[in-house]
């Protein structure tokens, strides 16, 4: 069975992952499912609710970021 993968941008760096894979399956995989990560994808914020169904594709502009409460 042959994976296929796609290139995405990830914080600015050009990442290589499998196809078919959603934003909780990712942050899952780079040990980044911390409480207070933030997930934005092509400028737009992802609900934390939302991740498990948040396809992910070619060429799509991730940013993950720590969401640091309080003034």
């Amino acid at each position: 069975m042959t994976i296929h993968h796609m290139r995405l941008m990830l914080n600015d760096q050009l990442v290589e992952i499998e196809s078919n894979i959603t934003a909780d399956k990712l942050l899952q995989q780079l040990n980044r499912h911390q409480p207070g990560t933030a997930l934005a994808v092509n400028q737009v914020i992802i609900p934390r609710t939302d991740w498990e169904k948040c396809q992910l594709h070619e060429g799509d502009d991730i940013l993950l970021f720590q969401a640091i409460a309080g003034g």
